[in-house]
């Protein structure tokens, strides 16, 4: 096969983070092609470079390196395998470094142990759950007693019912599934970043 001839086929993420400003094709795609000498050089090609003080957001069309690419081989055959458009991003890296960083780490797991105990003892409250304990001590064991047994238990398996739920026990994960909350934030993810994709296409700030 002569050389400008060959098929390539292009993969887009809809969301790529880079650390810096030039960003080119292999940064953000993964490209497939019978000849190397033409996969290596699509991959050098720079689709964009963002400004130091600018926007750090750029939505990139599959349109604009279709073009790109032919404008070096008009005789390839392009194919696009992923997505259509790709949110690039521009991460400082060095931004979240440092004792600031940690504090805020600090500050939203304090907030986040300390709001989930308050509501859950709010909740006990409301529903006078040492009441229950109690009616249901006398109705298993026919005489009034102490109940504290059944509130240990209780304790012991609603703190092994949240570590089962979220399947984590410290850092480490129980099985190799996904956690109900990492399926809800890439769900979240997904529909934010095809929110911001279709408001750059619809005011025209879509690269293609």
């Amino acid at each position: 096969m002569a050389e400008g001839k060959a098929d390539i086929y292009i993969k887009m993420e809809q969301n790529t983070e880079v650390t810096k400003p030039d960003v080119y094709l292999k940064d953000i795609a993964d490209i497939v092609c019978s000849e190397k000498n033409m996969a290596a050089k699509i991959k050098a090609i720079k689709i964009h470079k963002f400004k130091e003080n600018g926007i750090q957001k750029v939505v990139i069309s599959i349109t604009k390196i279709i073009t790109m690419i032919q404008e070096i081989y008009p005789d390839a055959s392009v194919q696009n395998i992923g997505e259509t458009d790709a949110l690039l991003e521009l991460v400082n890296v060095n931004k979240h470094k440092g004792f600031v960083q940690g504090m805020k780490i600090a500050f939203v797991a304090a907030v986040s142990f300390f709001g989930t105990s308050f509501t859950i003892m709010s909740y006990h409250n409301d529903i006078g759950i040492s009441s229950i304990f109690e009616k249901f001590y006398i109705m298993v064991m026919g005489n009034p007693g102490n109940s504290a047994v059944l509130e240990i238990s209780y304790s012991i398996g609603l703190s092994l019912g949240i570590i089962i739920f979220f399947n984590h026990i410290g850092g480490r994960r129980i099985t190799k599934d996904p956690t109900p909350i990492e399926v809800e934030m890439r769900i979240y993810e997904e529909q934010v970043n095809k929110a911001l994709i279709k408001t750059a296409s619809r005011e025209g700030k879509e690269e293609s």
